[in-house]
């Protein structure tokens, strides 16, 4: 690869790869990377000769709104919800979070959904402020998808990682290494509310390595996406992963299919992703607007983000109820009726 590449006077080094892949790195940043794979990627230049596999770094975001271009809203404040009574069957079961992180003090903050349900770890802190108690565009994200999994399955035990910044931003490195950390834990389920599209639609390599070689017994969850596309998200459109779109429900009860939610072939199942949960302490406002929006510690937020945690949830309540394993408490939620062509079945 590295003879074509000088064919085309495209200049490389190598770097350091991860996720079983190798790394080429670009020293003149004005190279067209999408015109490199395309170049790599085309037969023609293979006569005779097998195609190798490349992709670009391909960054990732998570799936509440106001990120890349995503059309939804921004988190607004709710008022404070009951705790739910939790279910001593549940501590036995242990669900991954691979996220912004948790808020540090989410223990005391939340007590009743929160404490002594996760090891309290210093670099699983949600850095959430883009300065002061100002948030960040993301800036509790993960502290709300816990929520989300503990109203649906109260008792569980998590464990969350940091994969995006407070922003919503990450890259598939930093994904890969945190879904791996999990995998050599004990671990029931994984909640990815986040993801990326790739070049031509063609499935993240190093994603689907890593999904690949968790232990056969845990169930992936992942977020469909926000941006209203058929285009496939990674990594909940990888095979070993529960692809989960989301729904909304209007003010007269009714569900209808979410106008932002990404739908497809590859969805499994969709839920309501406008929904309230636990948040933290601080302000919220966008450049030129003229004041800032208080939080305390609970807010509404919609996004496909939200949706799959509440999946997560009710596999993991599933599986108590029945004395199930997870991937037969998902099979079991998933026998249901489908809600909507590309939304797959609707779990309430």
């Amino acid at each position: 690869m590295a003879e074509k590449l000088r064919e085309n006077n495209i200049v490389t080094r190598p770097g350091d790869g991860f996720a079983g892949m190798a790394r080429l790195l670009l020293p003149n940043n004005a190279e067209d990377v999408p015109r490199i794979v395309r170049l790599l990627r085309d037969p023609r230049n293979w006569p005779g000769q097998r195609v190798p596999l490349v992709q670009p770094h391909h960054v990732v975001v998570g799936h509440g709104g106001l990120v890349m271009g995503n059309p939804g809203d921004r988190p607004r404040p709710a008022d404070p919800m009951s705790t739910p009574e939790a279910d001593d069957r549940l501590r036995e079961v242990r669900v991954g979070i691979v996220d912004t992180g948790i808020s540090s003090g989410a223990d005391s903050d939340h007590a009743g959904w929160f404490a002594e349900r996760y090891a309290k770890e210093a670099d699983d802190v949600d850095p959430a402020y883009s300065g002061g108690d100002l948030f960040a565009l993301q800036g509790g994200h993960g502290t709300f998808v816990a929520g989300v999994i503990q109203n649906a399955a109260p008792g569980v035990t998590f464990d969350p990682e940091v994969a995006l910044d407070e922003n919503g931003f990450g890259d598939e490195e930093r994904l890969c290494l945190k879904i791996s950390e999990l995998g050599r834990k004990k671990i029931h389920l994984l909640n990815l509310s986040l993801g990326c599209f790739t070049a031509d639609d063609v499935a993240s390599e190093p994603l689907r390595r890593v999904v690949d070689e968790l232990p056969a017994d845990v169930v992936v969850v992942g977020s469909a996406g926000n941006q209203g596309t058929q285009r496939p998200s990674w990594p909940a459109a990888l095979p070993r992963v529960t692809a989960v779109a989301a729904a909304e429900q209007n003010q007269d009860g009714s569900v209808v299919p979410a106008s932002y939610s990404n739908w497809g072939h590859w969805v499994d199942a969709c839920a309501i992703g406008n929904r309230a949960s636990t948040y933290l302490k601080g302000r919220w406002q966008l450049p030129g607007e003229p004041s800032a929006t208080p939080f305390a510690l609970w807010a509404y937020w919609y996004g496909t983000s939200f949706a799959a945690p509440l999946v997560t949830g009710r596999i993991a309540a599933t599986m108590v109820a029945d004395g199930s394993t997870a991937a037969q408490a998902r099979d079991k939620l998933l026998t249901g009726a489908v809600f909507h062509p590309g939304y797959g079945v609707l779990i309430k």
